[in-house]
């Protein structure tokens, strides 16, 4: 199958989750043609089956404020289609690739040529931009046009049927992990470099939005220090770093917290971490969380979203109520103890093999056939 994916070439969520699928619907011969203004950053290896596609906005005076990417983006879609043939559109965040790939789509109607879209919602393009007045009408059309649509948790399945009037069916695909990729590593140096002492590694990886509560990141970590040895790694960038250095030379911990900005290889420092904070306001799944557990890594989370179907309570970690500090640091503590660790361990490895990529992407072709079968009809 010729399959076109639309995504966000970043390293948020849903532009992960689409290069990883097109990666792998690769290696299981299908041919993937990535369409999108940059390379994704994780379209990292060499296949006969890859391809990229550049979207470029023409610079004109009149779009020098507001270029109007949409436009392009449909126009890239349409030539694609039309010069390699795809056999469908996989576009993933609502705004503004589903409704471009409807424009898409009807062009290529005019010219005889019916392609089925596939459209996959992964968070904030529903629960948060998606609902603004701006957008509302457009993304609401746009998912009941797409001939399937999918979203990477029944928490955010519901919240969509809650916030818009969708008349179309939506199908739950978990995220999903490479456990090839993510694995526990032996980097006993590295963990010895960052942990002299044996201390205990507290990791969070994000973008460092306010969504993402950072402050309580660094509020738990304060806190479990202050009842043992540990040192925080923060991996990611974003709006909020100022804010975290300001917070972590007030509380006099910058010597135990380390920010090592936008890494690639995330394996190698979970590979030594000994727990995960995701205290984050809204999460529609949690694919960080997904890839710590796959290195055998324990989650201390929120409840947010879709996260309590992914980190079990008491199990694979726990969850609290947003902005729980107290509760979450005591239960990170409880974790942390050498007789619970181990088993906590174990458990979140279990669960992150109900995600492994080979079970969970058939799922993704078999929606396309079901697209292009309705489409038919």
């Amino acid at each position: 199958m010729k399959i076109g994916i639309v995504c966000y070439p970043t390293f948020g969520g849903s532009g992960v989750v689409a290069t990883e699928l097109g990666k792998a619907l690769a290696q299981k011969g299908h041919q993937i043609h990535f369409i999108t203004y940059i390379q994704p950053v994780r379209l990292n290896f060499f296949n006969e089956n890859l391809f990229f596609h550049a979207v470029y906005v023409p610079t004109y005076p009149l779009f020098q404020q507001y270029p109007p990417y949409e436009l392009a983006l449909a126009s890239k879609m349409v030539d694609v289609v039309l010069h390699e043939k795809l056999d469908i559109l996989h576009v993933h965040y609502a705004i503004p690739h589903a409704s471009a790939a409807y424009m898409a789509k009807q062009i290529l109607a005019t010219k005889n040529i019916h392609i089925p879209v596939v459209t996959t919602l992964h968070g904030t393009d529903i629960t948060l931009v998606g609902k603004d007045a701006s957008f509302e009408p457009v993304v609401t059309f746009s998912i009941n046009q797409s001939d399937a649509v999918t979203t990477v948790s029944t928490s955010l399945k519901n919240d969509t049927y809650s916030h818009f009037e969708i008349t179309n069916e939506i199908h739950v695909i978990p995220n999903f992990i490479d456990l090839e990729r993510f694995k526990k590593q032996e980097k006993n140096h590295f963990k010895k470099a960052i942990c002299p002492n044996d201390e205990k590694l507290l990791v969070h990886i994000s973008n460092f939005r306010k969504v993402k509560r950072m402050n309580d990141v660094v509020s738990i970590f304060d806190l479990v220090r202050k009842d043992i040895p540990a040192k925080l790694l923060l991996i990611g960038d974003g709006p909020e770093r100022i804010n975290l250095e300001i917070q972590c030379r007030e509380l006099g911990i910058t010597d135990d917290v380390r920010m090592l900005g936008k890494l690639d290889a995330v394996e190698e420092v979970l590979s030594i971490a000994d727990l995960f904070l995701m205290p984050s306001e809204s999460e529609s799944f949690g694919l960080s969380a997904l890839e710590a557990m796959a290195c055998e890594v324990p989650v201390i989370s929120s409840d947010a979203g879709g996260i309590p179907e992914l980190n079990l309570n008491g199990i694979t970690g726990f969850t609290s109520k947003v902005g729980d500090v107290n509760q979450m640091a005591k239960n990170a503590l409880y974790i942390l103890q050498d007789d619970n660790l181990p088993t906590f361990r174990e458990n979140a490895l279990k669960r992150a093999k109900e995600f492994d990529l080979n079970e969970i992407v058939p799922s993704y072709e078999k929606i396309y056939e079901y697209a292009k079968n309705k489409l038919k009809k």
